[in-house]
């Protein structure tokens, strides 16, 4: 999900980043009937029970609906959210919660409990997208050219609702949750920068969310193991040592043998993606080029494969090269497009946060995802500690919230604020006590 520009770069981004949303359309059962709307007494319910009306209470709701629609009329992007990391402040410091700030240039780690072990990690990305908002509504973003179109303005208010539920249950609370506002996640690096700084010290599991338009607000859906794609990328510059030989007989042949490592080589079972997206060599029609570059992307489930196909591209590459008498460099760190390993969810974690999900919206309601070529720099998280991946619906077609992430018409239904914000406080609170009695036996 990395930060797009105009047409042509949306577009590609959509097909090539985020290809999840154009799979499901998945019917919810109606959100009022897992959510109460009266607040029990702590000792008349369960903490489940609790956690769904304190998440569902009509002044809490209003509150989260207040903070993403303020957070939605001014975006800002990557390493930007100077605004948007204030107003977490201010409502985090109404709230009597303890931070450090700054962490990654705006990020905030804030910590609610008893201080002690175990700690469990709820993380929220902050930054917008460089796309003009076509969506016209009460609150359409007031800055032109920048738009949450990936839903991070709902992932803060639903974790910022979630530290007010888990607040009124500090009590209960057997041991500290933290609660990571990230910036730079479009950028693909925001995250590894708030491990840099200490986000995950003394964190033992982590879970985050993402909104989803392919899954019906009032349903949530996730799945062990492999859930979405890593994605990286390359640059290759193939070099001539004398004007006599081509290199776009080089680079050409490179491209083709590119496509061959998913048709011929892959395992059909093990999706893989590899796609050269640009070429570019030479100004004039009659003149050989001292050099010719190719940049692509590639894309795999596990770990593992990732990085052999990562291996194998440079290889092929390299190869092609000498079989025509060049050098070749390829480039997988660039700036712009750094790589993501793939988001794998921890199946013991996973299995907690299904049940934690149950508790909120049902069985019916809490789906197993299939896997989505789609990227998310959460998965640098999950290379630290155990955790699990979560996708929020969104969908109403109603409101004409049918839109994919990315997209200029992108909205939201906003009744899935409450299930966000209570899926998360369930997670934290039933990771705490099983750890707990984990510990006790």
């Amino acid at each position: 999900m990395a930060a797009v520009g105009a047409t042509t770069t949306t577009l590609l981004l959509i097909l090539l980043q985020i290809p999840f949303l154009l799979f499901l359309n998945t019917s919810a059962e109606p959100l009022n009937s897992h959510l109460s709307s009266a607040v029990p007494e702590s000792g008349s319910s369960s903490a489940k029970e609790r956690i769904a009306a304190l998440a569902n209470d009509e002044a809490t709701v209003d509150w989260m609906r207040r903070v993403r629609r303020k957070l939605h009329e001014n975006p800002e992007l990557a390493y930007e959210e100077y605004e948007t990391s204030e107003l977490i402040r201010e409502e985090l410091d109404r709230m009597g919660i303890s931070y450090r700030w700054p962490v990654a240039k705006t990020g905030i780690v804030a910590t609610i409990g008893s201080g002690e072990p175990p700690f469990v990690a709820l993380r929220a990305d902050m930054d917008a997208l460089p796309i003009q908002e076509m969506v016209e509504w009460e609150h359409k973003s007031k800055v032109d050219g920048k738009m949450h179109a990936c839903g991070h303005d709902a992932h803060v208010a639903m974790l910022l609702g979630a530290a007010k539920v888990l607040l009124q249950m500090r009590d209960t609370l057997q041991g500290t949750v933290v609660l990571i506002f990230q910036p730079a996640e479009e950028k693909g690096n925001g995250a590894k920068d708030m491990i840099q700084e200490g986000a995950l010290d003394k964190v033992e599991a982590i879970f985050g969310i993402h909104v989803a338009h392919v899954f019906n607000a009032g349903s949530v859906a996730s799945r062990p193991g492999q859930f979405l794609a890593g994605c990286g990328s390359f640059k290759a510059k193939i070099t001539v040592p004398q004007n006599s030989i081509d290199p776009i007989i080089a680079a050409s042949s490179s491209v083709i043998s590119l496509q061959n490592i998913v048709s011929r080589e892959a395992d059909p079972l093990d999706s893989q993606v590899v796609s050269v997206a640009m070429i570019n060599g030479g100004n004039a029609f009659n003149v050989i080029p001292d050099s010719a570059t190719i940049a692509g992307t590639f894309r795999a489930f596990s770990r593992e494969t990732f990085k052999a196909l990562r291996d194998r591209i440079k290889e092929v590459i390299g190869a092609q090269a000498a079989v025509h008498r060049c050098t070749s460099e390829v480039d997988f760190d660039g700036k712009e497009h750094p790589s993501i390993p793939p988001t794998v969810n921890d199946p013991e974690i996973y299995e907690l946060a299904r049940q934690a999900s149950v508790d909120i919206v049902g069985e019916s309601n809490t789906k197993v995802s299939p896997s989505f070529m789609g990227s998310e720099d959460f998965a640098f998280y999950l290379e630290k500690v155990p955790g699990s991946f979560m996708f929020v619906g969104i969908r109403n077609e109603k409101l004409g919230a049918i839109y994919p992430p990315h997209n200029p018409y992108f909205s939201i239904d906003e009744d899935a604020l409450p299930v966000g914000a209570a899926v998360h406080a369930s997670f934290a609170h039933s990771f705490l006590s099983s750890s707990t009695r984990n510990l006790s036996s």
